[in-house]
């Protein structure tokens, strides 16, 4: 028999959710995990094809200042599905942060971020744009309590801050080698 849940216990309930489950072991031993259950989330990595640069933010993260990082992190536009489809999530993130209209995206993956803690699934794009996307400010919700600064930052200089551990986020990480792997032509010299 496969590991089951036999139970789950609720010890908070906010902005993420966060459960005590039971599971039952194929031996039949049980033993206890906790989930965040965040659900499911999306990620763009919105880039200038013509200008070889790419749309990235920083904003506060609480979790990496206390971990001992910095109070801002960059990283691509992102956040939780709320109702519609993916893609729709997605241009509507990249909207709100950027400020840029985005209407082609291309799906790179549907990935688990934290197996071991978390629900959270993310469905990974990429997405070109041009300097009559952008139609807006940026900046995200203030109503959200997001001060997000907009960056657009070179195609090279992304790889050389991958490389040199200034990139730190795992998604942007992910779509910046998505996009290596796909458009290697905007890398060339």
């Amino acid at each position: 028999m496969a590991p089951r849940i036999g139970g789950v216990r609720l010890v908070h309930d906010g902005w993420a959710r966060y459960l005590v489950a039971e599971v039952m072991q194929d031996d039949g031993s049980r033993i206890t995990r906790e989930i965040e259950d965040h659900g499911r989330a999306v990620a763009v990595l919105p880039y200038d094809p013509d200008r070889r640069v790419a749309a990235l933010v920083s904003q506060f993260r609480a979790a990496v200042l206390y971990s001992g990082g910095p109070p801002t992190h960059v990283e691509v536009p992102a956040g939780l599905l709320d109702e519609g489809a993916a893609e729709d999530e997605a241009r509507r993130e990249a909207m709100e942060e950027t400020g840029l209209r985005l209407s082609r995206l291309d799906f790179v993956a549907s990935a688990w971020s934290m197996p071991g803690i978390s629900t959270e699934r993310m469905d990974l794009f990429l997405a070109p744009y041009g300097a009559a996307d952008r139609t807006g400010a940026g900046g995200g919700l203030a109503a959200e309590g997001e001060a997000v600064a907009v960056h657009e930052i070179p195609l090279q200089e992304l790889v050389a801050m991958s490389r040199r551990g200034a990139l730190t986020d795992m998604k942007s990480l992910a779509l910046l080698f998505a996009l290596q792997l796909q458009r290697p032509d905007l890398f060339a010299d």
